[in-house]
């Protein structure tokens, strides 16, 4: 029997179903990234998480990984190793901070900008289609808002939960 696209039935109508709502987010976040990373690499053997990096670095000044990491949300290890991948494929180049000797600062190479130019039009056009055909623009710039809105909410949580276990000295 395929998957039902109504909203389960609550007894209390005006509680979201958050467990519903985190299933949903995250299906729509799997099949959305399969789908982009598919026609990515399809088109122009490049991984999406690559994509994201060039993407951050294009339009972060001075980029550093610990930019890339914060932006992504994810560690500065694991940054560390994909901006290696995107260096290794000529997309990207290091320089020494002049601010930090500790970290370098990120460039796209002239093939990793015309690389970037070229998968972001199939980017938008994938998103185009998969996003922008559910349902109206209107709808999609509030629902931006309101996941720009719980990702803060998230951030502050977990911020507040290290300030908590920060024990003082």
């Amino acid at each position: 029997m395929p998957p039902s696209n109504e909203i389960p039935a609550r007894a209390d109508h005006t509680a979201p179903d958050l467990k519903h709502l985190f299933s949903e987010l995250i299906r729509l976040e799997t099949e959305l990234w399969d789908a982009v990373a598919g026609r990515l690499r399809a088109d122009y053997g490049l991984p999406l998480q690559q994509f994201e990096f060039m993407q951050v670095i294009a339009r972060t000044p001075n980029c550093r990984v610990q930019d890339i990491a914060a932006e992504i949300s994810i560690t500065v290890g694991g940054t560390s190793k994909i901006v290696d991948r995107v260096e290794a494929a000529g997309y990207c180049v290091r320089s020494a901070n002049p601010s930090d000797r500790r970290s370098s600062i990120l460039k796209l190479t002239p093939e990793g900008e015309r690389l970037l130019a070229a998968a972001t039009v199939t980017f938008e056009q994938e998103l185009r289609a998969r996003l922008g055909s559910g349902v109206p623009d209107r709808t999609l710039a509030q629902f931006t808002n309101t996941l720009t809105r719980l990702r803060a909410s998230v951030r502050s949580v977990d911020a507040a939960e290290k300030d908590r276990l920060i024990l003082p000295a």
